[in-house]
């Protein structure tokens, strides 16, 4: 391949894992003890994400985005999708701006509180990852799902999912799947549409 010509997914993903490492000394993008296991615990973990995806998504917000997963594994392997990160913490940004121009990963990073990002133009889909409980997560999307009916919400959620749901049921209605995680026997990947309060 020359060094001109375009990555391969496989490439990026790479090139992406080897900057994790070179800048987790310095910034703590994941928790330590997953450094040596992170390409199944965060590349692998974010990969399955992507058959949840609607094929007609134009626009995907991430929130929360830490090291760029799964938004940033999003933008590699589906490019022709907008993928926004949303990032408060200026540090994380530097690396997500890093890791999107060394890979050629075109992505918009938005280093603002998710409260703070517009509602005028509601994204298509909205993934989280280990950000939230599911009722804070809706919260923070309430004001897209008001503004897109048809939008999804994808949310990896770990043992505690069940409780969540019955938490989240008593404030909203929605259709949810619910599918095992590829990484982790106890997790869960809960994808949600047809949203509305109660």
């Amino acid at each position: 391949m020359s060094k001109s010509g375009p990555l391969k997914v496989q490439d990026k993903l790479e090139q992406y894992h080897a900057l994790l490492l070179k800048w987790q000394p310095k910034i703590n993008l994941i928790s330590n003890n997953t450094i040596e296991n992170a390409w199944k615990r965060h590349f692998e973990d974010s990969l399955q994400i992507l058959p949840y995806i609607p094929a007609e998504t134009q626009t995907l917000f991430d929130l929360g985005s830490g090291a760029g997963f799964p938004g940033l594994i999003i933008a590699m392997a589906k490019p022709e999708i907008n993928v926004c990160l949303v990032e408060s913490d200026q540090k994380k940004c530097s690396f997500l701006k890093t890791v999107s121009r060394e890979t050629k990963s075109p992505v918009t990073i938005m280093n603002s509180r998710i409260e703070d990002v517009s509602h005028e133009t509601p994204p298509d889909v909205i993934t989280a990852r280990a950000l939230a409980s599911l009722k804070t997560l809706f919260e923070y999307c309430e004001k897209w799902i008001a503004g897109n009916p048809d939008i999804h919400l994808i949310f990896p959620k770990g043992e505690n999912a069940a409780q969540e749901l019955e938490e989240l049921a008593k404030i909203w209605d929605y259709e949810c799947g619910t599918y095992g995680s590829k990484t982790d026997p106890d997790a869960k990947i809960l994808v949600f549409s047809s949203i509305s309060k109660l």
